[in-house]
């Protein structure tokens, strides 16, 4: 028997027990009360209205699966040791900053990120969205600041405590 079928059992027996009474509307009704404590009793029966059986549709897992397979070839380009950026040498680079000539936003958003790679020990390449045009449309990078991970493209300046929450381990 389904949760919905059970409930709607425990319902029907729930107002077969009640006796019959006139008189005045009393604020809670005798069927909702015996609902309310049949529920009470048995959270369990509400899972299936709660959370339905069916999974949800994801709108937009292949564009999601594009984005992840774009950046998994252009992981070379964008986390090799050696590119140019800040942090730790010896490091790997586990986020690309883009920055651009004419942002005003740029110089806030790399100090914040220079902060939080120091203050972490993580090493950030830095790109240039006029030099690095190719690779940054290819990314699909059209505003700067933008910031790439291994599993993300963010578009815009970040605060500081959002980009700490997704590169923290």
């Amino acid at each position: 028997m389904t949760g919905r079928a059970l409930l709607l059992s425990l319902i029907a027996g729930a107002l077969t027990a009640l006796p019959l009474r006139a008189g005045p509307m009393q604020s809670r009704p005798p069927l909702g009360e015996a609902i309310r404590e049949v529920l009470i009793e048995t959270p369990a029966l509400l899972a299936p209205v709660l959370a339905p059986e069916e999974p949800a549709i994801d709108l937009y897992a292949d564009e999601v699966a594009r984005d992840l397979d774009l950046l998994a070839r252009e992981a070379p380009r964008l986390f090799a040791r050696g590119l140019p950026g800040f942090g730790p040498e010896e490091a790997a680079p586990v986020i690309a900053f883009f920055t651009a000539s004419e942002c005003p936003d740029c110089a806030q958003a790399e100090a914040e990120l220079r902060a939080l790679s120091a203050r972490l020990g993580l090493r950030v390449s830095r790109f240039d969205m006029d030099r690095d045009a190719a690779l940054a449309a290819r990314l699909g990078l059209d505003l700067a600041p933008s910031y790439v991970m291994r599993d993300r493209l963010l578009r815009g300046a970040m605060p500081a405590i959002v980009l700490e929450r997704y590169l923290s381990p």
